[in-house]
């Protein structure tokens, strides 16, 4: 795994670089100015449209446009809108979530414009199933210019990225944080999550898109209301200290913070980077996965479509991630104080090339089963010659002489010095936001997390399996749909394995991967091809005023 881990860290270093965000954030703001308030129509027309007054039996789909909207938010709101955002402030600060704004109201023009695009061009001649998505764009538009290899080459590249995608960001990481807050909270056994989480992702993705539909249809209202009911009454308690981590958010995002707790600080560039990499992994905006199930709507309109689209970041990141946010931020999770004092200041030790800490006795008890992941804050020396902070992972072991952490590694090239007093359990991704609810409300995030996890992860796991099999299809491989199948179920079992995901940067590492190479996939294709939708946006628009 370490291996595997360094590898991927090297290969999301090229796939997250600034410029590449920086690519992302321009093609949805020109989007946004080439379909003048793309992003108000949404709010208005889309509401409307999701709400049935624009219902259309006769055209070609297999499912309503509310039904379409719920299956592309089943795998939009997920775990990446309770761990994502937990995993962006814990490492970017509070000013990761101003730029998941930014990425939000931006991502609302991006995800119409593409969903727009893949409506145009997708493929009816099965009126009752058809197909689509940015490798089908690719392919019809290239064909039509008398390209037909170079669509299918860019279509089958476009595939390979999703299929990446489809098996780490849409399936492991969700099973993942499942297992892991399982085993936090009622000591479930992670293989069994895994299992279990399969059966049932199995029995509805056999269903197809009609059963995906149905079943997203009733779930994501569900979920969502559960949890956004939860979150409000949360925040109720906490009214007072809104405004103050409404200022913070504001305030980080553009200076750098200072570590506060278990919080490690991050400056400005960082809090930017954090905050848009979880934003698009949360939202999906410009990688393309989302026009796959909305092109399974029932419409003669392409671009109606692509306008009820719009709504999905805004649901995604303008609601539910700043509800979360803000749980996670007033109730102080991110700067608490140690969970566990040192019995004697730690002793550090070269392990080759590497440096950690001698194993450490603690003064006081943990709650928590032995083998529970811990860390500490220490200083090491950076390039530049000022010191910077950094977590040391480690694990608890108890035994007759009492409670003590065991320590990992970090290449940091020098000796570094501890700088905290104690250690602290490490609540990873949906874990920390459970902790925030339990901080203001005892008990709630322990059974509200867990069950919203559980409906999350699932919802997610079968929407992203239906992606995967669209790519296939483009692939011209149907026969190879039950392998597929097979092996997306096993795979939510793996990633439960115990010791399989062991830390944030390995569970970042993995779903960064996935939204990364998406991302270069379909961006250039959005930028090449993107003004032939924003024209039938303009056309579409005028006809409706003129009604």
């Amino acid at each position: 795994m370490e291996a595997l881990s360094r590898l991927l860290s090297v290969t999301n270093e090229v796939l997250w670089h600034p410029v590449v965000l920086f690519v992302v954030l321009g093609t949805g703001l020109l989007f946004a100015l080439r379909t003048r308030g793309s992003a108000w129509s949404s709010l208005t027309h889309g509401v409307a449209i999701v709400r049935g007054r624009y219902d259309d039996d006769t055209g070609p789909g297999a499912v309503r446009h509310f039904q379409a909207l719920s299956a592309a938010l089943s795998a939009t709101v997920g775990l990446g809108n309770i761990g994502g955002v937990a995993l962006a402030i814990g490492t970017g600060g509070p000013g990761a979530v101003f730029w998941m704004w930014v990425i939000g109201l931006v991502g609302m023009s991006l995800k119409s414009i593409e969903v727009t695009l893949s409506m145009l061009h997708r493929d009816t001649s099965d009126s009752n199933n058809p197909h689509g998505g940015p490798m089908f764009v690719a392919a019809r538009v290239l064909a039509a210019r008398g390209r037909p290899r170079l669509g299918r080459v860019l279509g089958g590249v476009f595939v390979a990225t999703l299929l990446v995608s489809s098996v780490t960001g849409g399936n492991m990481f969700q099973a993942w944080n499942v297992a892991e807050l399982g085993a936090q909270y009622f000591g479930m056994p992670r293989l069994l999550s895994g299992v279990l989480l399969a059966a049932i992702v199995a029995a509805v993705i056999l269903g197809g898109i009609h059963r995906i539909g149905a079943v997203a249809g009733r779930l994501v209202p569900t979920m969502c209301g559960l949890y956004l009911l939860a979150a409000v009454a949360v925040l109720a308690c906490q009214w007072a200290e809104v405004p103050a981590v409404l200022s913070t958010i504001v305030r980080s995002a553009f200076a750098p913070a200072e570590r506060q707790g278990a919080f490690l600080g991050a400056g400005a560039g960082f809090a930017l980077m954090w905050g848009m990499k979880r934003a698009l992994f949360s939202s999906e905006a410009g990688q393309g996965s989302s026009p796959i199930a909305h092109c399974a709507a029932k419409t003669n309109e392409p671009v109606r479509e692509g306008v009820v689209a719009g709504l999905e970041p805004f649901i995604d990141t303008l609601v539910v991630c700043t509800l979360t946010a803000l749980v996670l931020l007033t109730s102080g999770v991110w700067r608490r104080e140690p969970d566990a004092l040192f019995a004697a200041e730690p002793q550090v030790v070269a392990v080759g090339d590497a440096f950690s800490l001698a194993p450490t006795a603690l003064r006081t008890a943990l709650p928590a089963r032995p083998g529970a992941a811990l860390f500490t804050v220490v200083r090491a020396p950076a390039p530049a010659g000022d010191d910077q902070w950094l977590r040391l992972p480690g694990r608890l072991t108890i035994d007759a002489d009492g409670a003590s952490a065991q320590w990992q590694t970090l290449p940091t090239g020098a000796r570094f010095a501890p700088a905290a007093a104690g250690v602290w359990l490490d609540y990873r991704g949906a874990a920390l936001t459970a902790l925030a609810f339990d901080q203001v409300v005892s008990g709630m995030g322990k059974w509200l997390i867990t069950i919203a996890a559980w409906l999350f992860a699932i919802s997610t796991m079968i929407s992203w399996s239906y992606y995967g099999e669209q790519g296939l299809v483009f692939l011209g491989a149907e026969r190879k749909l039950r392998l597929y199948r097979v092996a997306y179920c096993a795979l939510i079992i793996v990633a439960t394995i115990p010791g399989w995901l062991q830390t944030d940067a390995q569970l970042d590492a993995l779903t960064s991967l996935g939204t990364g190479v998406m991302l270069w996939a379909n961006v250039p294709l959005l930028l090449w091809f993107g003004g032939d939708a924003v024209q039938a946006w303009r056309r579409y628009h005028t006809r409706q005023r003129h009604r």
